[in-house]
């Protein structure tokens, strides 16, 4: 085969304009308005052509443009100011900067799958991604020192279409990595910075993409390089594509081969965030460097991995996780156990529940449990999903106390907000609000914007997604080949000022997306009410694996043909963050029908918020903390059901009821002046009490107050004196191990003969054998709470119990204080475990031991 030898022609862009360049390589742009009308303003049909891609727009232009927009001193104006503010943000004082520049110099390493960041970087396929550059976002906002790293695929996700009986297709478009807005780290030498990767037989390398997030780096591995054989440069050729095989090849490549490009290019994170367990590798590697670096065994190094990781698990279902048959592990990693000093068989017990059980899969989420003190659900209600799920890999404790914390997503605001509600609540209430949109106070400033000012703008928003959606259907129609009087159809659907319904989200089946069908003649008079007109609209692809789900969209695709529904419901093909832009910027409402607990948090309904647009919704996920009463809808009141017909039918006829007899007639009950007040209230409701939480600058706070601030302490503070700490505690917990089978509770007594008040305490006792073992290595403590009927504590509490009293041979007496706040019946039980004083882990499974009675 000939050989052809490959070079990149870059855009000539006279000097003059060069700071476009400097801005376009920047994703800052993304969520600045100004910056995105700078790109619009050299070419917009261009723009529109490459995807809102600037680096590929700015490759298309022609020299008279260029020439035209040098003589255009209003352009180079804005440009200017534009170049400026970039600078200003770069050099400006942040949050971290006023509150912990000189307490953390730590570095955060922040691993995901997937990354959305802006439409024209196929990195993510949906939530989890959009979340991945949303943090990425607000890290920079507040000045957190944080680096992503991910995979960079050369066909991405794949593209969606519909053929004509509304099955979906896919197919995969080839991204142009020299023609984006990411740049090649190289060396001193010029020459890209390369990564080795060991796999069976063979080595596998990669180089190392850059994309510069405001004050944020995100690095991205890339094996689609000659030096790879094909089978290797595929590993990243496409997001969630390929068999079983591909997939550890790829998680591979991110955990070990992450951590290898952060070294090759001189950062020493303190701390490492795995978002998902899809990165979980990484601890073998982390463990092996320090075992190499400090001269440490296994155990030691693992104690200090798992001190500065979190894991965030995303997935409220088994069914969600990565699992690896054992044969796969042991040819990935057979060599590599010998780097870290253990057997095989060790290794792979890092992935099981049960180690030794040699039948079961290795887990990815079960080794990023193992290795990472701190762990989190992404919503409060998954939170608590979330101990239930892994509670058997701490089987002795009761679901409250099991060690995993909940922080609730966010959105990154300046993203999603529309021009129009900016520009509005710029006037109104301040620019400040978008600068820190965690300020409560700020928030409640809406009531401030005129009811017809914010009404307006909202139809105006919903105006513009009709003519969007009305364009988008009639290039579907095209490349379907439809007649010329169905194209000409297009521009009759929807009614920009009927009341608009929106639905856009992976299509799989516990989402329901077809709820709303269940009554087909019931929503056709919900929908053609001529005073009171409704249309939904319809976005989300459909896993290729998943015909389920690709059935969903088929019948909606049918329905949205019928006579009757022609006008009123629409599905827009290959959704994007383009496409989620202009919905969750111009639907009137956001609809989401999960089978609770499904729905471990969910963010598409936050991004309304801002756009002055209402939730109806299941109370699962992130609604249950957002929903109040008076900011939206709730179908339904938390219940959960084992039947699922009988839950859709419950849920399908409250639906309907809620819409009916509460959304619709609310929606079109207009004053003199045309203004629907009751539903402008409810917007203004939605806007002050769902905004100043639901952000991903909150999100971050605690995330860098509550684990990265508290990771890279302990890092530190294990670090120092030559890692004499974690000698230390290696030693003192082989003397713990060695001795806790001598630890046990002889007794435990309270005075329950008399009668106990609301506000009174209820001291409890407990005599302790602790052996050779002295009281400040334990922890003792109360478990105390209302019971259920079952004669289980439920929603407990801990309180601790301190040494009152010193018996001979090793007996302790034990106290502890029951606030007695609520009348009913109660119970306590009493527990001991390790104090493990320099690691955040305060349980291991084989080290709890309960009053038995």
């Amino acid at each position: 085969m000939k050989k052809i030898m490959r070079y990149t022609i870059l855009p000539n862009i006279p000097d003059q304009l060069r700071p476009m360049l400097k801005i376009a390589y920047n994703l800052w742009w993304t969520w600045t308005p100004d910056a995105i009308d700078l790109f619009r303003w050299v070419d917009n049909d261009v723009w529109e052509k490459t995807n809102h891609n600037p680096i590929a727009m700015l490759g298309k232009i022609s020299a008279s443009r260029y020439d035209e927009l040098i003589g255009d001193e209003a352009f180079l104006h804005h440009m200017e100011k534009v170049y400026n503010d970039l600078q200003e943000y770069l050099k400006a004082s942040t949050w971290f900067d006023e509150n912990y520049k000189d307490k953390f110099k730590g570095k955060v390493a922040y691993f995901s799958f997937e990354f959305g960041l802006h439409e024209c970087l196929s990195l993510y396929s949906g939530g989890l991604g959009v979340l991945s550059g949303d943090h990425m976002k607000s890290s920079s906002d507040l000045g957190i020192p944080l680096v992503g790293v991910g995979l960079i695929y050369r066909y991405g996700y794949f593209k969606q279409y519909l053929n004509i009986d509304g099955w979906q297709q896919e197919f995969y478009i080839d991204n142009d990595f020299e023609n984006l807005p990411i740049t090649l780290k190289r060396g001193i030498d010029g020459l890209p910075v390369m990564i080795a990767v060991e796999f069976p037989g063979r080595v596998v390398y990669a180089q190392i993409w850059e994309v510069k997030v405001g004050r944020v780096s995100l690095y991205l591995l890339d094996t689609n390089i000659e030096v790879n054989s094909l089978e290797d440069q595929e590993i990243t050729h496409k997001l969630y594509g390929g068999d079983l095989d591909m997939r550890i090849r790829q998680e591979i490549l991110l955990g070990i081969g992450g951590v290898r490009a952060l070294e090759s290019l001189g950062l020493e994170p303190t701390v490492f965030h795995m978002n998902e367990g899809h990165s979980a590798f990484l601890v073998f590697e982390r463990a092996k460097i320090l075992m190499e670096r400090y001269n440490l065994s296994f155990s030691e190094a693992r104690d200090l991995v798992s001190a500065s990781s979190n894991f965030t698990t995303h997935t409220p279902v088994p069914a969600g996780i990565d699992l690896f048959p054992p044969q796969m592990i042991a040819k990935y990693f057979g060599e590599y156990s010998n780097k870290l000093g253990i057997t095989l068989g060790h290794l792979i017990g890092l992935g099981r529940l049960r180690p030794k059980d040699m039948s079961e899969s290795f887990s990815m989420p079960y080794l990023a449990f193992n290795f990472a003190d701190r762990c989190n659900g992404v919503s409060k209600l998954h939170g608590k999903v979330s101990r239930e799920m892994w509670r058997d890999l701490w089987p002795d404790l009761p679901d409250k106390l099991v060690p995993l914390r909940h922080i609730t997503n966010g959105i990154h605001t300046n993203t999603w907000i529309s021009d129009e509600m900016s520009r509005l609540f710029d006037r109104y209430i301040g620019p400040q609000v978008l600068d820190n949109p965690m300020d409560k106070q700020l928030w409640e400033k809406v009531d401030n914007v005129p009811e017809s000012e914010l009404w307006r703008s909202k139809e105006r928003l919903r105006e513009r997604l009709v003519a969007f959606a009305r364009r988008k259907v009639k290039e579907q129609l095209e490349r379907r080949g439809a007649s010329h009087s169905a194209i000409t159809h297009c521009e009759e659907l929807l009614d920009p000022q009927a009341l608009t319904i929106g639905f856009a989200r992976r299509f799989a089946t516990y989402k329901r997306s077809t709820l709303l069908f269940s009554d087909v003649e019931r929503l056709d008079k919900l929908l053609n009410n001529r005073d009171c007109p409704v249309q939904i609209i319809f976005a989300g692809k459909a896993h290729p694996k998943d015909d389920n789900g690709k059935a969903l969209i088929k019948e909606i695709v049918h329905l949205a043909n019928k006579d009757g529904f022609r006008r009123r419901v629409v599905f827009l093909e290959d959704y994007n963050i383009e496409i989620a832009r202009y919905l969750v910027q111009g639907v009137d409402v956001w609809l989401n029908t999960p089978r609770r607990p499904l729905e471990a948090s969910g963010t598409s309904g936050m991004k309304v918020c801002p756009n002055a647009g209402l939730n109806l919704s299941v109370l699962d996920g992130w609604w249950c903390e957002g929903y109040n009463g008076s900011d939206g809808w709730a179908i339904g009141s938390g219940e959960e059901y084992s039947e699922h017909k009988y839950q859709d039918e419950v849920e399908a006829l409250a639906l309907y009821e809620i819409l009916e007899k509460e959304v619709v007639p609310t929606f079109y009950d207009r004053g003199v002046d045309g203004l629907p007040r009751g539903w402008i209230k409810i917007m203004k409701e939605s806007i002050s009490a769902l905004c100043p939480f639901f952000n991903t600058n909150r999100m971050l706070k605690e995330y860098f107050e509550l684990i990265y601030d508290p990771a890279n302490k302990q890092w530190e503070e294990l670090t120092k004196d030559n890692l004499e700490m974690v000698r230390k505690m290696e030693t003192w917990k082989k003397f713990i191990r060695e001795n806790w089978d001598d630890v046990y509770i002889s007794s435990v007594y309270a005075d329950l003969r008399t009668e106990i008040h609301v506000d009174n305490d209820l001291e409890v006792n407990a005599m302790v054998n602790l052996g050779k073992i002295k009281p400040d290595d334990v922890n003792v403590a109360l478990f105390h709470g209302a019971m259920d009927r079952k004669g289980d504590i439920y929603e407990g509490k801990r309180v601790w119990m301190n040494v009152t009293d010193t018996k001979p041979n090793g007996l302790y007496q034990f106290t502890g204080m029951i606030p007695c706040e609520v009348a009913g019946q109660h119970g306590y039980a009493v527990c001991i475990y390790p104090r493990t004083k320099k690691l955040s882990r305060r349980f291991e499974k084989a080290l709890i031991k309960w009053w038995l009675g």
